[in-house]
């Protein structure tokens, strides 16, 4: 046992030595917003010198369009992928379009942040609850409380059409017993026209055409400490979450690059450079930044990506059939 022991430390050391010494190019497809981007890579390459990145930013969709077409063509580009949500990464997981690396430390992490096999990783928690303008009538505490008479034709809501956040939102509420479709069918009959993405939602309550509904934390979190009319609910249910998740390609052309870049991303480091972009970090004990409550504090409802990605196809034609589309 002792010497099982001292071989594994001793592989875990030749590890890092290695890693610390990694260098060359490392190609990088992300769906970060462009400053955040060169944040992450401006940081990443402060603590790996001689690692040169070069990266290409779009929006998830966009960036798997371009991925697709280079699948296509058997030239895939990028080392490593960083997008918006863990069920496209599932996809490529299932597709074996992804490198695990299970070496990757993960122990502080709660169960359901990342892959349990290694293949992928969260690198923030962008969380989906209530928002509601600050001179509506009513303070929701529960999704239930948005089928109450004071909320009927004053709902806001991206479409999971466009929103990956909003895919997800819709699998996870689902997905709970006490909510189900009779939740979504009934914000229906609320008057509830879904459409567009967060941004548009946002705008819509702020500015007091609607007063209540779903949007990403951060939208409305920075904005009222900014003086924005506008507040943030973590409901009594919980939150769903995207975790903008990080990925190796199986067809990483520099793996130990990649490697590295996962173990900076999901590191105390990582995780504090999130928190000061205004993100809640994954990482359960890096603090919040200022509007959030404690990570504690903050219950995420129950998800399967696997699930997820084979419902999907299922959810939507059952969204439209309620909503029309």
């Amino acid at each position: 046992m002792k010497r099982a022991l001292s071989l594994a430390a001793a592989l875990t050391l030749t590890a890092t030595v290695a890693l610390a010494d990694v260098g060359g190019k490392l190609v990088l497809y992300t769906s970060q917003p462009n400053a955040d981007a060169q944040q992450t890579v401006d940081a990443f390459m402060a603590e790996y010198p001689d690692v040169e990145v070069e990266w290409f930013r779009d929006g998830t969709t966009k960036v798997m369009a371009k991925l697709r077409a280079e699948f296509e063509a058997g030239q895939p580009q990028p080392d490593v992928l960083l997008i918006a949500d863990s069920v496209t990464m599932e996809g490529l997981k299932a597709e074996d379009r992804l490198m695990a690396y299970p070496e990757a430390d993960t122990a502080a992490y709660e169960a359901g942040v990342m892959d349990p096999e290694g293949y992928w990783f969260a690198t923030k928690l962008i969380t989906t609850g209530i928002m509601y303008n600050t001179n509506a009538p009513m303070v929701p505490t529960s999704y239930t409380d948005l089928l109450s008479e004071e909320a009927k034709g004053k709902l806001a809501m991206p479409s999971p059409l466009t929103s990956g956040a909003a895919t997800i939102h819709m699998a996870a509420l689902t997905a709970n017993p006490d909510l189900g479709w009779d939740f979504y069918e009934g914000l229906a009959d609320q008057g509830a026209n879904p459409q567009g993405g967060n941004g548009g939602t946002y705008k819509a309550i702020a500015g007091g055409e609607k007063l209540y509904g779903f949007v990403v934390d951060f939208l409305p979190i920075r904005e009222a400490v900014k003086g924005a009319p506008v507040a943030f609910v973590f409901p009594e249910e919980g939150v769903s979450a995207v975790s903008e998740p990080a990925a190796i390609l199986s067809t990483a052309q520099n793996p130990d690059a990649a490697k590295a870049f996962i173990d900076f991303v999901i590191s105390e480091q990582g995780q504090l450079l999130a928190a000061d972009m205004g993100y809640l970090p994954a990482h359960p004990t890096v603090p919040a930044p200022e509007g959030f409550p404690a990570r504690d504090q903050i219950k995420l409802m129950d998800f399967d990506p696997a699930r997820a990605l084979a419902e999907d196809d299922e959810n939507k034609m059952r969204f439209m059939d309620i909503f029309g589309g």
